[in-house]
């Protein structure tokens, strides 16, 4: 037990430090493994077993399709028609920024994507309307957390491969509890706006939203396919990458002949690095959830939830869960491959859905990157629009209470992630 604190320390240090993720996990591995006394040999094979999950093929083909529609400049078409359809409201520009989340996060179903393709555009647009400089970041650093739960998700795919849960049903649990996310958020915006006066962005025409629509129509085809083909079972999650990087690739080079060669040789080149980093951190998060229960950490924690929650409900049980996950998060990215093999015997032990506790280690990623030392939506956007981590911290102080009081309604209402996969299995 002693090694695999002094292990986990020093992981935590490491990672405040700045040494990459994989560096830093390499190092926790081993030093438990040395100092419990364990076979170092075991460290190899649960590396090579964590990484041969036949999940994992779904990641690759959907960073792939991710990339190929990153730069095929398919963000522009969904600011677009996001523009035509909530430009007229109050905050009409901090609302089409939520809205282009959620058209963009259900085909990329990544953070860092989303603010890479409209950050950078939406964020200094919003500065020209008058926004200050930290509500536009603030805005969307918040909305960008719509797409890690929206399908197709790159969080739910390491979340599956670690725990072994349905990837199809984790990708249709995510989807209810996203679009009511961004739904959240767009309310958020509209108190605010009519509190601070903000103005809107463009009239409400008919005639605007059939052409911005049409514009954009085949792009919407990419989530609708993923979705339509897991809730009819026409394919696996892996099958659906596939499929969702032929028809990125399509669209981005036939049909709008936004991506030359040199965009693809980019899209594919990215797309490779980031898989390649994903699956070695798989790789060591399983050698390092082994080596933790070798170690006998989960009946500890188990003890330790049991101590945080208050009563002996599931709702306290996952309260002190999220806690933990969300204290992880703080500090660690990417936060599942980590924490979720750490938890996992306590997630038996109490009999807790897999499936909502996906959507909610999820929540805890997207909470994970506003909130200060890290907040690694937070840097990114407060670069963008060229102000302080600190002042978009407190600019998104409304959006970060919205979001933890969401996830506290995820907790206290199941349903909400697990209706769609449990209709879908009948």
């Amino acid at each position: 037990m002693t090694g695999a604190i002094i292990g986990i320390c020093v992981l935590l240090i490491l990672l405040t430090l700045g040494v990459p993720m994989v560096a830093g996990l390499l190092c926790s591995v081993a030093l438990i493994l040395f100092l419990s006394g364990q076979w170092g040999l075991t460290m190899p094979q649960t590396m090579i077993f964590g990484m041969s999950s036949f999940t994992m093929m779904a990641l690759p083909l959907f960073v792939f399709a991710g990339a190929l529609m990153n730069s095929g400049g398919i963000s522009a078409r969904l600011f677009n028609f996001a523009r035509s359809l909530v430009g007229w409201m109050k905050g009409g520009l901090a609302q089409v920024d939520v809205l282009t989340s959620i058209f963009f996060g259900g085909m990329v179903g990544s953070s860092s994507a989303d603010l890479a393709a409209t950050g950078s555009v939406i964020i200094p647009a919003m500065k020209r309307e008058g926004y200050s400089g930290a509500f536009a970041a603030a805005v969307g650093s918040s909305s960008a957390g719509i797409g890690p739960l929206i399908p197709p998700s790159s969080p739910a795919i390491l979340y599956a491969a670690v725990t072994g849960t349905s990837l199809s049903a984790l990708f249709l649990a995510g989807l209810i509890p996203g679009l009511l996310l961004g739904l959240t958020f767009m309310i958020t915006v509209g108190v605010l706006a009519r509190k601070h006066g903000y103005p809107t962005f463009a009239k409400f025409s008919f005639a605007e939203i059939k052409r911005a629509g049409l514009a954009a129509s085949l792009a919407f085809g990419l989530p609708g396919l993923i979705i339509g083909g897991l809730i009819f079972g026409a394919f696996t999650p892996s099958e659906a990458g596939a499929f969702g990087a032929v028809y990125a690739g399509l669209l981005s080079v036939v049909f709008y002949r936004s991506l030359n060669w040199a965009g693809f040789y980019k899209a594919t080149v990215s797309a490779v690095q980031m898989t390649g980093e994903l699956l070695i951190v798989v790789a060591l998060s399983v050698a390092l959830g082994n080596a933790l229960s070798a170690a006998h950490v989960p009946q500890a924690l188990a003890g330790l939830i049991d101590v945080l929650a208050i009563g002996d409900s599931m709702f306290m049980r996952l309260v002190a869960l999220m806690i933990l996950a969300i204290i992880a998060g703080m500090f660690i990215d990417p936060l599942i491959p980590v924490i979720v093999p750490v938890l996992m015997p306590s997630l038996i032990a109490f009999n807790i859905d897999l499936v909502q506790f996906g959507v909610l280690m999820v929540m805890a990623v997207v909470i994970g990157q506003i909130t200060p030392p890290v907040a690694l939506s937070l840097i990114i956007t407060g670069r963008i629009a060229r102000v302080d981590q600190m002042q978009v911290f407190k600019a998104n102080m409304p959006f970060f209470i919205a979001t933890i009081l969401f996830t506290l309604l995820l907790m206290a209402v199941p349903e909400l992630s697990t209706w769609l996969p449990n209709l879908m299995k009948d």
